[in-house]
């Protein structure tokens, strides 16, 4: 499987030159980083602030128990990482499965939410318990991190869980983050921020601006796929661009999580595009973060693309959509290729209800998504400001609070 173009309206990757070792059958990448796979696996070696995300696969044996003597290898591993002068964010699966086993729930009845939030308020404890247990003879302290999709969508309470993280990295805890399940409706029709941990992870790496996200699962890596059907023998080592044909050959989710090898290359796509390394890997394997971290070739390695500035990257990924705004050909013009902030005299409709700071969508009269951005002013006050038509004054949109979906800019979300 070769990486291909990057889709339309994605953010072209680093340009890279691609060619093949016909007699190892691997794929070797020259890019700005370096010549080979080799090369480009050592960046990880350098990289001193680090997400891993261990998915219910990992943690939990095949009886969705709960995996203590594993666990307890991957922590040696972590106070590895830390001891060598890594920091070390832990994005943990595992709580639904926990509580169900231990309710003697059967997964089958995790579709109805009031289980499902039950579940997790009791596998959270006993989740926290089992890691604080495991990283106690290494003399580090696990700390629990619960977030819903508003920590992330709300701008003021994003700053203040980096602030936490900051923090807890400073004082040398170990940050242990999940969704809090116990308040979170997974079943909605409102766009996602986040429904699954590899995404978190991934805006978690964004959130912090870490170096490198490692998603440990209980698959290899990402496989190369023959006759549409993946190949456990043959793992995907390096990837440069998430293609289309890349996107194509990943479907289904895992026995125990709600993610997939879908789920991962949308976390590795927001990764990258915040200029982070990413790895997927098999968490069974023994030793695997020190393999990692040591530059060794193992699981699939995720290069970082062009990195989107830290509100872009927000608005990108982590804002939640409250309204949307039409606007003429003229601020159109203006908005994307004035590089100028969208007056209100522009816009000619407004769907939706939204107040001040919220992120609204910016559509032209062909009802084409243009980006996103923080309004100035609410709804009521845009409505107004249309019955004014040309005359309207002021600013709906500042331009540094814009995110367009087009060129470098652009956005798969």
């Amino acid at each position: 499987m070769r990486p291909a173009k990057p889709q339309s309206g994605q953010p072209a990757d680093r340009k890279s030159g691609n060619t093949e070792d016909r007699e190892s059958g691997r794929e070797i990448v020259d890019s700005k980083s370096g010549g080979n796979i080799d090369s480009q696996r050592a960046l990880l070696v350098k990289a001193r602030r680090v997400v891993v995300k261990l998915g219910s696969g990992v943690v939990c044996n095949a009886q969705h128990e709960f995996d203590q003597d594993h666990v307890s290898q991957l922590a040696a591993s972590i106070a590895a990482l830390v001891r060598d002068g890594r920091q070390v964010v832990l994005v943990s699966s595992g709580a639904i499965t926990l509580g169900a086993s231990e309710l003697g729930v059967h997964r089958s009845r995790l579709r109805d939410a009031s289980v499902n939030r039950a579940c997790a308020a009791v596998g959270q404890c006993k989740l926290m318990d089992a890691y604080a247990e495991a990283f106690r003879p290494h003399k580090l302290i696990p700390a629990q991190v619960l977030v819903t999709e508003d920590d992330f969508t709300d701008l003021n309470r994003y700053l203040i869980l980096r602030q936490t993280f900051e923090k807890l990295l400073k004082l040398g805890a170990v940050p242990v983050v999940n969704e809090n399940d116990t308040v979170t409706n997974i079943y909605t029709e409102q766009a996602p921020v986040f429904r699954d941990n590899d995404r978190l992870a991934a805006l978690v790496l964004s959130k912090l601006d870490a170096e490198a996200l490692v998603l440990l699962s209980n698959v290899d890596g990402l496989l190369r796929t023959v006759d549409g059907t993946p190949d456990p023998s043959s793992v995907v080592p390096i990837v440069t661009e998430i293609s289309a044909d890349i996107r194509d050959s990943a479907s289904g989710k895992s026995a125990t999580g709600r993610g997939g090898m879908t789920a991962k290359l949308d976390a590795a796509a927001i990764a990258m595009q915040a200029g982070g390394l990413v790895v997927i890997a098999n968490g069974k394997t023994p030793g695997i973060l020190e393999r990692i971290f040591s530059g060794e070739n193992i699981g699939t390695l995720f290069l970082p693309g062009e990195r989107l500035a830290g509100k872009r990257r927000w608005l990108a990924f982590a804002s939640s959509i409250r309204g949307q705004v039409t606007i003429n050909a003229n601020a159109h013009k203006a908005l994307v290729n004035g590089h100028a902030s969208l007056l209100l005299s522009g816009v000619t409709a407004c769907k939706g209800e939204f107040s001040k700071g919220q992120v609204i969508a910016v559509v032209d009269s062909a009802g084409t998504v243009i980006g996103r951005g923080i309004a100035e002013c609410g709804s009521h006050d845009i409505s107004v400001a249309i019955s004014n038509g040309a005359t309207a004054k002021g600013v709906l949109v500042r331009r540094e609070n814009f995110l367009i979906f087009s060129g470098k800019e652009s956005t798969h979300a």
